[in-house]
């Protein structure tokens, strides 16, 4: 049999899986071949095991996905450089190449972060390849055309919503993501930096102006995502496009409720939601007995406008943490003081909570050393089954705050499971792919339910 001399890179086919096109990373030095699938969830279909998933085929485009089904006829588990172990499904489907195709192997990952969607690796190469990797698309290539015709990336939307991203930075994973998510389905995505809008009150003709003067007040819903320093404001704005009848996807007094560290420990407090034991003084006299109400060294010392784990510390000693305390203090600076979970062992549970749902859990480990597990402080995440009892308390913990998305920040103590905070504008990246789930998609998919738009 004659083989095919192929490029480092090369347009295929995947068509039992519906892939009229997909450019693959062809790699000799890799064993098995991996496709960059999402929404990855199994079920049973005539005694077997299936896996249904979402592919999307073009690299930096999440407009065109394709759903997919497939047989799974193996599980691998892959062990990443942190030492975390990822379970990974083996499909076979039929690969094409030009005129060739053959049936091949391939396990569905997340290669969101890589430069291809698809990795061929040498066992699905069976003999059949010769590699130049000085050359690419040695077999076929397709024009911006022939895409187009294949998965209609550039056809206008004539129809949804009008959603706006009220946030600071267009940059931001989480930002890039809930935009092209809201484009995928078909709805014309906005985004306003908060400290460009600016806002008229009158009772006849209430407006909110954006980059000098443009009225956008025909805005179907606003998605808020508006940073710690930025909270005051922001929460005026959410007001206001509330007001001129804006659906709003967290509402000011929601957010503001997360944000004031105190008020939301009441708030848990009274409505029968554990959490670990918190003090609260304004009195350095008092510093010694606040000390004691949380049973002593070590504690965690929180200011409360901290976000990230940035603003927490942790006192080892009573004598440490008197000094921290009452520095703070003499800085006319509020903090809470609470009690310190050993038994945790630098691990918390992260819960993203939509619309009253639990849609994903993972579990964040501090680096060694380290006690806040918080991914933006070095620590690494991984999928967790969290139990019955973990997620009745993230739901409870996003509904006494009315909070419609949450990040529900939970913490295994000898007590049971124990809420460490609720974030109103949680972070996608670190969630999304560790669990592979397309967490932007579902928050578009709750607003429009919300607002009963039949897709």
């Amino acid at each position: 049999m004659e083989k095919l001399i192929i490029g480092s890179e090369e347009w295929c086919e995947l068509p039992d899986l519906g892939i009229h096109a997909i450019k693959v990373r062809v790699d000799s030095g890799a064993q098995t071949s991996s496709i960059h699938a999402v929404n990855i969830s199994t079920f049973k279909k005539n005694g077997e095991k299936w896996v249904r998933y979402e592919v999307f085929p073009l690299q930096d485009n999440r407009r065109v996905s394709i759903h997919c089904e497939s047989k799974i006829i193996n599980t691998k588990y892959i062990k990443s450089s942190t030492g975390v172990s990822e379970k990974r499904y083996v499909i076979k489907t039929t690969l094409k190449i030009g005129e060739h195709n053959w049936d091949i192997k391939i396990s569905l990952a997340n290669r969101d972060s890589m430069g291809y969607r698809m990795l061929l690796g040498r066992e699905a190469m069976k003999d059949r390849m010769i590699i130049d990797p000085s050359q690419k698309e040695c077999i076929l290539k397709f024009s911006s055309e022939q895409i187009n015709k294949f998965y209609r990336v550039d056809k206008t939307i004539e129809s949804g919503l009008k959603i706006g991203l009220l946030a600071s930075n267009p940059e931001l994973y989480s930002n890039k993501r809930i935009i092209e998510a809201g484009e995928q389905r078909g709805h014309k995505m906005y985004f306003l930096n908060a400290q460009q809008c600016y806002m008229k009150m009158d009772a006849n003709t209430p407006e909110i102006h954006y980059r000098g003067g443009k009225i956008i007040n025909d805005l179907d819903a606003i998605i808020p995502r508006i940073k710690p320093s930025m909270t005051f404001y922001g929460c005026a704005l959410i007001r206001q496009f509330d007001s001129i009848g804006a659906y709003i996807f967290n509402k000011a007094e929601a957010i503001s409720q997360s944000r004031d560290k105190l008020y939301s420990s009441q708030l848990f407090s009274k409505n029968g939601i554990n959490i670990p034991i918190t003090g609260f003084a304004n009195s350095p006299i008092e510093t010694k007995d606040l000390i004691e109400m949380v049973n002593g060294a070590p504690l965690i010392i929180k200011l409360l406008e901290s976000t990230q784990g940035k603003g927490v510390v942790l006192a080892e000693t009573n004598k440490a943490a008197e000094s921290v305390i009452n520095a703070f203090k003499s800085l006319k600076t509020n903090i809470l003081v609470q009690e310190f979970i050993k038994e945790a062992g630098g691990k918390d549970i992260r819960c993203f909570v939509i619309d009253g749902k639990v849609v994903a859990s993972i579990e964040r480990v501090a680096l060694k050393g380290e006690f806040r597990a918080n991914i933006h402080q070095g620590g690494t995440a991984n999928v967790i089954k969290i139990t019955t009892e973990e997620k009745k308390l993230a739901i409870k913990a996003a509904k006494v705050l009315n909070l419609e998305v949450a990040g529900v920040d939970i913490i295994r103590s000898n007590k049971g499971p124990l809420l460490l905070e609720v974030n109103s504008s949680p972070g996608l990246e670190g969630i999304e792919k560790a669990t592979g789930k397309d967490i932007a998609s579902m928050m578009i998919f709750a607003i429009e339910k919300k607002l009963k738009l039949k897709k």
